[in-house]
This record gives structure tokens, sequence and C-alpha cells, in this order.
């Protein structure tokens, strides 16, 4: 043990299946920190917290805490290369990030385990000697602006930055905390401030002494203490003292408040809050006054009931199950939510935070309950209908408002004259597992098989033979081929999935509460039910589920609730951000059998319940079951699973399901683009208030092969940084500017994704073929040395194994979903990786990636938004270059398109019959 830090020999509390050794260590400089080792993991992680937040920028400079977390990302002393951390994380299967808080700022990173130690020294540097240069700093602030301007027609920013506006103006809670162009450059100049000088400045807040780190490696304890000791013993600790509010946010003047906001998007949204408590949310129809008087009349009788032990011992039994049979999570996951219990609990309780409740404490519950007051109540409600009657607005996002006062007797007439619902205190829980008793593998078995096979279904099936855990994940897919034929065919199928889910919401809610989960949506060629959680009290409710899809009917009430938010839903297309639209409209030209959502409105606008209602047993009248059960589970228990469901779903007298042939099996495809042609489509953006305009380009590769898919991720993996870096941060088109690799329906693609204010879409795309051209010698000039480096971060990457059974259950099911059932897909991958020759990679990108490549097929998606509407109007009046096409009829360009072939077929593929 080094004597150079503190040790203590902490007795965490921690769950009965956490296998992993932790350590608290004191670094000389009072940098709490705690070790975690564990020899299993294939990523490693760490994360600091720091606190100092948003709550601490100085008045008149506004997100400057936002700002520094910005640059810290820049460079060091010690590592002087621009971004070179973020390229160093994702060349080596990894990823950074940080977020300010109020009184915090939490930087991380995870990244191979093998890379830990390097890693872990250029995350030091953010905190003992960083560059932040001029020119960086300049260009940084643009940066933060864009990220700002991308939130301006953002409801949650928007309601946000009003719910801050309306409080005390002497708390920080009060201010802006972003950052913009006016607050870190223009306001700074007019007072003769340097805004470096004063990020320099406000950098001194950083003393270790505020700082706790978490560390996550597959190294020893020892050897991490080392690591730790040796890197950031060297953070300056200048005996900073935290952060103290003044005061509470909210005074009486802030409260007793109905504020009626103007939102962007469509729907009425209220939020009823205390100064003590969580937000409460409603999604409801139009009725305020009825939620909260409903809201008062439920507090009211928890008053009136008393507090009951009863549930709190449920609750204890509820949190302890949960805590101790808790599945493992990526080492990034642990390490930030550990971090944050550090400022609050004393050591030993740092895993478990507020996970386990203390003791019964009915005066304390009571105590909140009487602070639920209509004195303390704040109400904001968000709805198109108080356009032309608010009288103010917020000065960041121009939110238009007025605040209206609201006493303790208006609420009590609001509970009077509430519905008269069946408000009760909760009965016992039916769903709280007692067994945990894990079942056992009669077998070794690798990868998932066809366990049962009838004309109406088929299940896969595998046992739990890594994590034994008392878990199961079941999945139920009810492929009905006539879901999405037409617009209105793919609104009725959703709206019947709507109505599924609600009708099952106040009985699975005690599931939920007890640690099993449900979900039921639309897919392209159905719908789709997944449950999972313990097993003990699994089947109860998914016989609930097909009891609920087997015996549905349309109530009126609940479709003219569901169909007014789907409505909604549609309509809010048009405020989406401007790279969204892009990707959809990119998807609408690439798949077949898919809609606009334009028709798709109109359509939904025209349903009425009893289209609904005849359209269901025409949706039902071809289906078949693609069932999968993983995890504690015996294979005659899943296989009772799936006949059950057959006997509730199909052998019922008034069932309208039937089973359908192989030849009615549904397969969505993907359009073939054109070698050496560039398609575009030029669109304005649906809401030319926004002025973000984007460009998506997206170049097509190839239909899923071991071989192509290594080559085509090893060079996002190479390009990846570079091209943020270089469109992102030294060209400034726009805080968003991204390259990954994309899949439709197991087509590859290569895509870039810009969204900027500054530039419109047309040089957007020019600048995505620049950075191409400028990376073609970046390729071909990669020495040996570094291609051997990446091909073993993305090996490691492959080699990284499941954490948990959702995460494998996942994998499996997303294989038999696209018919690949490529189980042994990292493996077979990694054995390619280790063969693969430079010169090969090389050939594949100037086959089909380079500008000018004689297999390149490129589609590029441009929106344009409110500030580039000269740019649009003279785009659409070029005419076309050579070797580009510009697609002004979608579906007429689809039409005369081919199209690969199905995955879902062939040798090794999934087959119907």
């Amino acid at each position: 043990m080094s004597a150079a830090a503190a040790a203590s020999n902490v007795e965490f509390i921690r769950s009965r299946s956490d296998k992993r050794e932790y350590r608290r260590v004191v670094l000389p400089n009072a940098l709490e920190c705690l070790l975690i080792s564990d020899s299993d993991t294939d990523k490693a992680a760490a994360c600091m917290e720091v606190g100092v937040g948003s709550f601490s920028d100085p008045e008149g400079l506004e997100g400057l805490a936002h700002f520094l977390e910005h640059m810290l990302f820049y460079a060091s002393e010690k590592y002087p290369g621009e971004n070179d951390y973020s390229k160093y994380m994702i060349e080596h299967g990894g990823y950074c990030d940080a977020y300010t808080y109020s009184e915090t700022t939490t930087f991380f990173f995870y990244v191979n385990a093998a890379n830990f130690e390097e890693a872990l020294d250029r995350f030091a540097q953010f905190f003992i000697k960083p560059l932040m240069s001029q020119d960086a700093v300049l260009r940084e602030i643009k940066a933060v602006d864009s990220e700002h301007k991308k939130n301006l027609l953002s409801d949650s920013w928007r309601m946000y930055q009003l719910q801050k506006h309306l409080a005390s103006k002497d708390h920080p809670y009060h201010k802006f905390n972003i950052g913009s162009c006016e607050t870190l450059e223009t306001k700074p100049k007019e007072r003769g401030l340097d805004i470096r000088q004063e990020l320099l400045k406000f950098y001194e807040n950083y003393s270790a002494n505020l700082m706790h780190l978490v560390v996550y490696g597959k190294e020893s304890l020892d050897c991490i203490q080392s690591f730790v000791e040796h890197m950031f013993s060297d953070i300056k600790n200048t005996d900073q003292r935290s952060f103290k509010c003044p005061s509470q946010p909210l005074s009486e003047e802030h409260m007793q408040l109905v504020i009626k906001a103007i939102p962007i998007s469509e729907g009425d949204y209220l939020n009823i809050s205390w100064p003590v408590t969580p937000n409460i949310h409603f999604y409801k129809e139009e009725h305020m006054e009825d939620i909260i008087g409903l809201v008062f009349k439920y507090i009211l009788l928890l008053k009136e009931n008393g507090i009951h032990e009863w549930i709190y011992d449920e609750l204890v039994a509820i949190n302890e199950t949960e805590f101790h049979y808790q599945d493992k999570v990526h080492p990034i996951s642990y390490v930030t939510d550990i971090v944050t219990t550090m400022r609050s609990f004393p050591p030993e309780e740092w895993l478990v935070g507020a996970s386990l409740p203390s003791k019964y404490a009915p005066n304390r519950i009571n105590m909140i309950l009487d602070e639920l007051s209509a004195e303390r109540v704040r109400i904001l409600w968000e709805s198109k209908k108080f356009e032309g009657t608010t009288d103010s607005v917020e000065p960041w996002y121009c939110t238009a408002y007025s605040v209206e006062n609201v006493t303790p007797s208006m609420i009590q007439q609001w509970i009077q004259k509430a519905p008269t619902e069946k408000l009760c205190i909760p009965k016992p829980n039916i769903f709280i597992p007692k067994d945990f008793s894990l079942k056992e593998a009669h077998e070794k078995v690798k990868f998932p098989a066809i366990l049962r096979k009838t004309p109406l279904s088929r299940l896969w099936y595998m046992p739990d033979m890594l994590f034994s855990t008392p878990k199961v994940h079941i999945v139920i897919d009810f492929h009905c081929p006539l879901t999405s034929h037409s617009p209105e065919a793919v609104i009725s199928t959703s709206l019947f999935v709507d109505l599924l889910a609600d009708y099952l919401n106040a009985y699975a809610y005690d599931a939920q509460i007890a640690g099993l989960f449900y979900s039921i949506y639309r897919t392209s060629a159905g719908f789709q039910v997944s449950v999972g959680g313990y097993n003990d009290k699994m089947r109860i409710l998914l016989d609930a589920i097909m009891k609920h899809i087997s015996n549905f009917e349309v109530k009126p009430n609940r479709f003219c609730a569901l169909k007014e938010t789907a409505v909604k839903d549609y309509q809010n297309f048009k405020f989406s951000q401007p790279y969204y639209q892009a990707s959809n409209y990119l998807s609408l030209i690439l798949e077949d059998q898919n809609w606009p959502w334009v028709e798709k409105l109109e359509a939904l606008s025209k349903l009425e319940p009893d289209s609904l209602a005849k359209f269901i047993p025409h949706l039902l009248s071809k289906t078949f079951l693609e069932c999968y059960i993983q995890g504690n589970i015996e294979p005659n228990d899943a296989t009772s699973i799936v006949q059950e469901i057959e006997d509730t779903i199909f052998n019922t007298p008034k069932s309208v399901f039937k089973s359908m042939s192989p030849s009615q099996y549904l397969i969505r495809r993907v359009i073939t683009l054109e070698n050496e042609l560039k398609c575009y489509h030029q669109i304005e953006g649906l809401n030319q208030k926004n002025e973000n305009s984007s460009v998506v380009q997206h170049i097509q590769v190839h239909l899923d092969d071991a071989l192509s898919n290594i080559k085509l991720q090893l060079f996002a993996l190479i390009a990846r940084q570079p091209a943020a870096n270089q469109l992102r941060t030294i060209e400034q088109l726009g805080y968003i500017a991204d390259l990954y690799v994309r899949s439709d329906r197991g087509v590859r693609a290569l895509e870039i994704v810009i969204q900027s204010t500054v530039k419109d879409p047309s040089y957007l795309d020019a600048r995505v073929d620049e950075f191409f051209k400028m990376f073609e010698n970046k390729i071909h000039e990669l020495s040996d040395k570094d291609f051997k480096r990446y091909v073993k971060s993305l090996i490691d990457s492959k080699l990284e194994k499941s954490k948990n059974l959702w995460e494998e259950s996942d994998f499996y099911w997303a294989e038999i979903e696209a018919g690949t059932l490529q189980f042994d897909r990292g493996r077979s991958e990694v054995s390619l990786l280790r063969e693969l020759k430079k010169e090969e990679f090389i050939e594949f990108f100037d086959q089909y990636i380079r500008i000018g490549a004689p297999q390149r097929k490129t589609l590029s998606v441009q929106v344009f938004g409110g500030k580039h509407l000269a740019e649009f109007k003279k785009a659409i009046a070029e005419a076309d270059a050579p070797k580009t096409y510009r697609i002004t009829d979608i579906f007429g360009f689809k039409r005369s398109r081919p199209l690969y072939r199905s995955l879902k077929g062939g040798p090794g593929r999934i087959t119907m019959d």
C-alpha cells in the first residue's frame, strides 16, 4: 500500500450478487476517490464530479461554467494536440462526455480495458494543466452558441427556462445557464472583459477538495490506486468552499400561481409542482381544473387514511429485491451513478445511496404530505389556446406567457367539482416476487435454438448460462402482413397498440413497481409484446396482456383521447429538429411500404371508432407468432407459455386471429442506389421559424456481409473523430456534426449528418465531399502501426461480453428478427479482422467510399431552414451537375429503382415453411 494516499477499510453495503472489489482512497490533496476492480470487465471507466456548476456563474457571464466544461476537452499541456482526448477515446472503443448541473459538473469516459492507463492519464490532465488558447476559446463560443440555438424551439428547454425565470431574482436558479455569443462574447466585450481571462479565473474554482473521483478498471485495487496516486495527486487543492445557495429559489410570491405559456408544439401539458417534491406530470386531455382537483383530492385521501406501515414494508421488500438482484450495467453507467452519492452519503453507503429505505418514519411522511398544500403549489400549463391572451415574454427563449394567482379557495372548488373517480389506497401488490430459486440448465447451450414450431408460432429458447439471475425476457412478435400496406393500415395498427397499452396501464402499474416490465409497440410488420423481469410472477402479467389482446374492443371515449394525442404527435413532426426531418425523408426514400407523415396524419384525422373496430379483425386475420424466451426458465415451461398464448389468441370461440400461409409473409426491402451517382433531395424545413438547416449524406455500401461489415466499421472508427473535428470544431459548421454506420433492413451505409444555422445545406454537403477528398490521403498514407492499432481497438470492442441478461437477449433477438441468425457474429468478425490486410481495407475505401469511387452510391437529403430560404430557391433552380440526380418525386424515384434482397430467406436464413 502506498503511503501517498490514505486508504480506509470501509465495509461497503453491497448487493449479494456483486463480485467487484472496492476501496476508498483520499489523496494528499484531499481528492476523495472510490476504486473499483472488476476482473471480468471489457471496458474501463472513470467519472469526476466537481462541486462547481452553473450556480457559480459570475454575474453577467451566464453560461461560463458550461463553457469551461466544453473547453477542458480541447487540449492540455501534457497532451497538446487539439481534441486528442476525444480522438483517443473513440479510436480505442470508448466514449467521453460531460454535463454541467446547477451545483456540479461531471466529466466521464469509458474505453477498452487494455487502454485504460493512458486514457485515465489524459483524463486527469483536465484538472491539472488544460490549455485554453485564445483561438480555441473564440471557436468554442460559437459551438456553445450553436448548442443554444439548437434548443431555441424546444419546448422542454423553453419551459425549463420559464420556470427558472419565474423564480427569485437573487437566487442563481433564476439565471440562464447554457451560454451564447451574447453572454460569452458580445456583452463581456462591451464591459471590457477578456473572456479567456475570465475563463482561467473561473477555472481556479476547480479545487481538489471539491472533487470526487470514481475509477473502474480490470486491474487489481493496488494497481488502480497506483494509477490514481500518480495521475491525480497534482490537482491543486486551493481549499475552495462548496457552493451554498443563499435562499430558496421560490418565495411566497412565486407560489399559488398558474403560469399559462404558449408552446411551439401542439398539445396541452400540465406540470404541478411543489418546492420540496419532484414534479408530477400529467399527459391528459384539456381538463386542467379537474386534474388539479383530483390530485389534491388524492392528497387529502392520503392524509385522512393515515400512513400505513404495510405499504412501507412492501416498498422495503421491493427495494431490497431490486438492490440485491440488480443487473450488472456498463461501467460508465455505474461510475456516473455512484459519483453522485459521494457528496451526500457516508462511504459505507456509496454503493447503495438512497436505494434502500432506512427506517419507518411516519412523521417525516406526514410532514411531506403537509407541504403538498394549496398554499405552496405552482402550476405550469402549456397550451396553444393561450395565443393572443398572454402579457409577458421570457427573455432568453422568447416564450410568451402570463401569470395568474390561484388561491386555496379556488383549489377547494376544483376539488369539489372534480370527477368522482374511484380514488383509493393501493391494495397489496400481487406481483412482488417470492421465489428467487435458479433453474438448472441440464446441458450447456451456446446459442438460441428452435424449441417448438407449429403453423401458428415458432419458439426460440435460450436458458440463462451466464448471469445466474432469477429473471426472464420474453418477446412475442405478432407478424401481421396487413399492418403497413397503406397509411390507413399503419395508423390503425398504431392506435390499436396505443389502446392496448392504455387498457393495461392500471393493471400493469403494480407489476412495474415490483420489477416486471412490459412494452407493446407497432413494428414494420405487425406489433410486438416484450416482457421482462423476475420470472416468479411473469406468467400472471403475460396472461393478462394476452387476454387483453384476445378480447380487444374499441372504447369510444379512450379512442377519442388517444386519437387526439396521436394527431398532435404527427402535427409536432413539423417542429422536430431539421436533422431529424432529414433522416425521416431519407427513410421514406430508401424503404418500400413507408408512407409520408402528411398522409398518415390525413388518414388518422378521418379514423373513427367503428372503422378501427372493423379494421382489427382484418389485421389479425393473418397472424404468425415469432416467440423468444431467454432466462431463468426451463424448456417445458417455455413451451407451455407459448402453448397457452396460442390457446388464448387462436383457439377461443370468438377469436378473430387466423393463421397465415408462408406466401403471405411480409418482407420489407430497401432500394438500391446507383453506382457513381449522387442523388439528392432538397426541401424546405417544415417550421420556417427554425433557423437551423441540415444535411444527411448517406453512402450506401453493401447488404449484411461479415467481411464488408468489418471494413466499413473500421473506416467509421478511423474517420469519426476527424470528421467531427474538421466540420464542427475547425470549420464551425454546427454543434451537430457526426459520422456513423447505419443499417436499413441489413443494408449497411456510411452516414454524415450536420445541422447548422451558419451555412445552407448545399454548402454543408459540399464540405462533406471536401472532407472525404481530404481524408483520402489519410487512408492511403495509413501506417502499418496505426492500422494495427485501429484493428485491435475494433477487435476489443467486438469481444466485449454482454453485461446482463437484457443485453444478451436483445442481441440474439435482433439476429432472429432480422433473419440473419449470426449468433456468433462478434467472434466470426473478429476472426476476419485478425486476417484483414491493410491493402484490402484501402481497396474497399477506393471501391465504395472515396469521392469518384466506381461503386459509390450516394443520397444527400437537404433540409433548408428559415435562415436559408433564399439559398433554397437558388438551389432548386440550378441545373443538375454531372453524375447527380435531383429527386423531386420520391415515389416515382422509388418505383424506378431495384431492391436489395431480403435477409429473411436463403441459406441459413429464416423461412416460414
